[in-house]
């Protein structure tokens, strides 16, 4: 196989721009997250690459002491959600959760386009005690 020096000059600066490209991702991201509906629940929501997958820590303040608050990763942006879940995370107890999204990176989460959304209870999914949008 033959390569032209212009050849190999355009795919040096394609590997290029990927790597550039990959340093300048966001490796973590702290979300703030709002209480909603009276409930006083608020606190932060933490991003981390973490290799091919991304890991969410939920870290909320003032939830019940028996509640478990299913999580979602809902399109849009807390004021307009889309009220389909996009991704499950596992639900909120005690104030935290941790979930990992697998094969995925964590600039396909930003800009905007999803929310972090917590439900009061599985029975009440209507409800809405916290909300952050991923900026």
């Amino acid at each position: 196989m033959h390569f032209s020096r212009p050849g190999l000059f355009i795919a040096g600066f394609i590997a290029l721009t990927c790597t550039l490209a990959q340093a300048d991702a966001p490796k973590s991201l702290t979300v703030a997250m709002a209480a909603q509906n009276g409930s006083k629940q608020d606190g932060t929501a933490t991003l981390t690459q973490d290799g091919s997958d991304v890991k969410i820590v939920v870290a909320l303040k003032n939830e019940p002491a028996s509640a478990s608050e299913p999580t979602h990763i809902h399109a849009g942006t807390c004021s307009k959600l889309n009220p389909a879940p996009e991704k499950p995370l596992s639900s909120t107890e005690s104030g935290s959760t941790t979930s990992v999204l697998k094969d995925t990176q964590l600039a396909s989460l930003t800009g905007g386009k999803y929310s972090i959304n917590v439900h009061k209870s599985a029975s009440d999914l209507a409800t809405y005690v916290s909300c952050g949008t991923i900026k």
